[in-house]
């Protein structure tokens, strides 16, 4: 086991958290998906990277003002794991497999190569198929943005993303510009439906009497983390599962 591969086992056992939240990074090869991730998780950028076989994970802890229902904000520790997947087509089955716990997804690809905008979606039709629901949460990316010459415009990213519905960002993983603030985005779009649904949750637990009860988010379309995490009381009953769901 590398030291790498031994500090995420090691950050996956810690479970002094209140909600797991997995994003996953998707794309043809060579878009950056790599790259993006270890800028926004070392903050520094790395020029040669071996191709991703697989799947590969970081995993980040965040302190984030969780909304709550007297308007105010309170503190709650997050565990982001942001799953970097292979592009190539022979991993396509692999990394399938994975799409049903994300609970958002960074759809990138490169400015500077056409092929990679086209094959956008076909991308959101897989994450459309495999995802835990049909409408999930998605950022488009459009990466490598410093690149002299560049073979998609920022209007041909930004009127795709608006036929899809969907947030676009440009970014940069050689400057920074604009990786933290997608992933942001990203985040903002998935504890707000978070938020959503616990009110949902709690509102099936009140009128059958079972407040706390697992029962009560059953019928709830959404990933594990989720229905492990609406009630955060009541979680740290549910570590073994927990661990076990964000190890698959």
């Amino acid at each position: 086991m590398s030291m790498q591969q031994q500090n995420n086992a090691e950050e996956v056992l810690d479970s002094n958290y209140d909600f797991l939240i997995k994003f996953m990074l998707l794309g043809d090869s060579g878009v950056g998906k790599t790259c993006f991730l270890h800028r926004y998780m070392e903050g520094e950028f790395r020029s040669r990277f071996t191709a991703t076989v697989g799947v590969d994970f970081r995993l980040k802890k965040l302190d984030y003002d969780f909304p709550e229902d007297d308007g105010a904000d309170s503190k709650k520790k997050i565990h982001l794991q942001i799953w970097d997947t292979a592009g190539q087509e022979r991993y396509r089955s692999l990394t399938k497999a994975f799409f049903r716990d994300g609970m958002g997804f960074l759809l990138i690809f490169d400015v500077g190569n056409l092929e990679t905008f086209h094959a956008v979606r076909e991308w959101l039709v897989e994450i459309k198929e495999e995802a835990y629901c049909e409408n999930p949460d998605i950022i488009l990316i459009g990466n490598k943005k410093d690149l002299d010459s560049r073979a998609v415009s920022e209007k041909q990213g930004r009127q795709l993303a608006n036929e899809l519905k969907i947030p676009y960002f440009e970014t940069s993983a050689a400057t920074g510009e604009n990786i933290i603030q997608s992933v942001n985005a990203l985040l903002k779009l998935v504890v707000t439906r978070m938020r959503s649904l616990m009110i949902v949750s709690q509102g099936q637990a009140y009128r059958t009497g079972n407040s706390g009860s697992s029962d009560a988010t059953a019928d709830t379309n959404t990933p594990r983390e989720i229905s492990a995490s609406l009630d955060t009381d009541s979680r740290r009953d549910e570590d073994t599962s927990a661990n076990t769901a964000c190890s698959c």
